[in-house]
């Protein structure tokens, strides 16, 4: 559990780095994108300044300077409107339009737009104060809108970038946790066919010196068990096959099994319909997650308790709940009982629970889940199948 609450740790610090990082790009660029939005604003003062002058120039006045100035604008766009709104000139504005009188009325539309939305300069064309105003309106050039939405596009470029980066770790890890898995896993059930093989010859040696010890008899069901243990080690990582088998058979060999392996202050109670439910399963593999998710309820109840199995029929499938009246889960770690590695016992390498969830959902198509779970009174488990007949 500790290691599973380092690595959510991790991914906290990770995001909240990145979180970091992306509201400090923002904020730069907000202030780069301020501070040429005021230089383009202090151009268009100069420029307006020199419209103002030519307008009231005369015969005798040197223009070279106010027509250089004017001229030199070839990125802002500007609109000049007369007292009235109607439009000058202008320059930079890029229109597309069929006939000279829909552009200008795009341009008068563009004009009056930049104009209520306070983009104007406005400057007096003589000396006394009836004298006649223009409106310079201006807008955004090109290049600063550029800037304005390129660290948007920049940071969903880095975030798409990020997230198909962690979904390759995330798959590549694993599938290497699978090999590792399956590998392991086959090579437990390769390791105990030989002892196995031996424990049951010798089991056939005593059952004819001693025929009736029903110690004998018991010694041969635990081997048997064991066998049952190492063919299902063998099916991980391979497509097991499932067949047509009633779930309440596979429910009632759970409850036998936990009877005899459980101490007596632990009550096992099984509710299932009249009928058999029949579903496609593989009989061996799904019997482990019952008894797995059973085991686990002991540990929870610390071997005093009600284990409740409840099976029935719904939405055109099967549903099997496994609850306790053990310690319960906390909500914080719900979510993580399924991961690999994660556990609240002392002892235990915290696979069960995702060796389950894989053999229900990977090999079954199902589906298993923690239905409620409330500290101190216990746990549910609920398991989803697909139905195939009921007989």
């Amino acid at each position: 559990m500790q290691w599973t609450d380092r690595i959510r740790q991790v991914k906290i610090l990770l995001v909240m780095a990145a979180v970091i990082i992306a509201v400090a790009s923002l904020v730069v660029s907000d202030i780069l994108v301020k501070d040429l939005a005021e230089e383009e604003h202090g151009k268009m003062e100069v420029w307006a300044e020199a419209m103002r002058s030519l307008s009231m120039a005369d015969e005798t006045a040197d223009l070279n300077l106010v027509l250089k100035v004017i001229n030199e604008n070839n990125t802002i766009p500007v609109i000049v409107l007369d007292s009235n709104g109607n439009v000058q000139t202008y320059r930079n504005i890029d229109i597309d339009a069929k006939t000279e009188a829909d552009s200008m009325a795009f341009v008068s539309s563009m004009g009056r737009r930049l104009y209520n939305g306070g983009r104007y300069i406005s400057i007096a064309i003589g000396d006394t104060s009836q004298a006649e105003h223009i409106s310079v309106c201006y807008d955004d050039s090109v290049m600063l809108k550029r800037l304005s939405t390129y660290p948007y596009v920049q940071l969903g470029v880095v975030l798409l970038f990020v997230v198909v980066a962690i979904f390759a770790l995330l798959t590549s890890k694993k599938a290497e946790q699978n090999k590792v898995w399956v590998g392991l896993s086959k090579e437990t059930a390769h390791q105990l066919g030989t002892p196995i093989s031996s424990l049951m010859a010798w089991i056939e040696i005593l059952k004819e010196t001693y025929p009736d010890d029903t110690l004998v008899q018991d010694m041969g069901k635990d081997v048997r068990r064991l066998q049952l243990i190492a063919e299902r080690f063998s099916k991980i990582g391979s497509q097991p096959e499932v067949v047509p088998v009633s779930l309440n058979v596979v429910l009632e060999h759970v409850v036998e099994y936990m009877d005899r392996r459980t101490s007596s202050r632990v009550k096992m109670i099984c509710n299932c319909p009249s009928h058999d439910v029949v579903v496609n399963i593989n009989a061996s593999l799904f019997e482990w997650v019952v008894e797995n998710l059973c085991k686990n309820a002991v540990d929870a109840m610390e071997g005093s308790g009600t284990i409740t199995l409840t099976m029935f029929e719904e939405g055109g499938g099967a549903v099997v709940e496994v609850a306790d009246t053990g310690k319960g889960i906390r909500k914080k770690d719900i979510r993580n009982v399924f991961r690999p590695g994660f556990t609240t016992k002392k002892r235990g390498w915290g696979l069960g629970l995702s060796l389950a969830k894989r053999i229900v959902e990977e090999y079954h198509k199902g589906h298993i889940y923690v239905k409620s779970s409330e500290v101190g009174l216990g746990t549910t488990f609920r398991i989803e199948v697909g139905k195939l007949r009921v007989s």
